[in-house]
C-alpha cells in the first residue's frame, strides 16, 4: 500500500498511461473491425445490384440523416399569384407577389385556390 502521497499519485499516472494505452488498443480495434464491415458490406451491395434509394439512404450522405432542425415539410400550397406561383400562407415572409398585390388593394380571397 502507498504510504504518501507522491506514490499514490505516481500510481495514478501509471494507471493512467495504462488507460489511456487501453482505449488506444480499442479505438484501433474499432477501426480495423470497422473496416472489415464496411467491405463485407460493399460486397454484398455488389452482390445484389443495391443501391441508395434500396437502403432508404436518400442519396446524401451523411446530410441525409435529420437533425433537430431539420426543416419542416413543405406545406400544401392555399394562393396562386398571377403568374402561376404558389403561397402556403403562413410559413415565412409573404412572397413579393402577395406584398405587391395587397399594397394594389387586391385580398388574398383573390388568389385562392379552390
Amino acid at each position: 500500500m502507498a504510504s504518501t502521497l507522491a506514490d499514490i499519485n505516481s500510481q495514478i499516472k501509471k494507471h493512467d498511461e495504462q488507460i489511456a494505452q487501453l482505449r488506444k488498443q480499442a479505438e484501433d480495434l474499432r477501426n480495423q473491425e470497422r473496416a472489415g464491415v464496411i467491405e463485407e458490406l460493399r460486397k454484398k451491395i455488389a452482390e445484389f445490384g443495391l443501391t441508395a434509394s434500396d437502403l432508404k439512404l436518400g442519396g446524401r450522405g451523411a446530410a441525409a440523416k435529420r437533425s433537430a432542425g431539420a426543416a419542416a415539410p413543405k406545406a400544401a400550397a392555399k394562393y396562386r399569384g398571377p403568374t402561376g406561383e404558389t403561397w402556403s400562407g403562413g410559413r415565412g415572409r409573404k412572397p413579393r407577389w402577395v406584398t405587391e398585390a395587397l399594397a394594389a388593394g387586391k385580398s388574398l380571397s383573390d388568389y385562392e385556390i379552390k
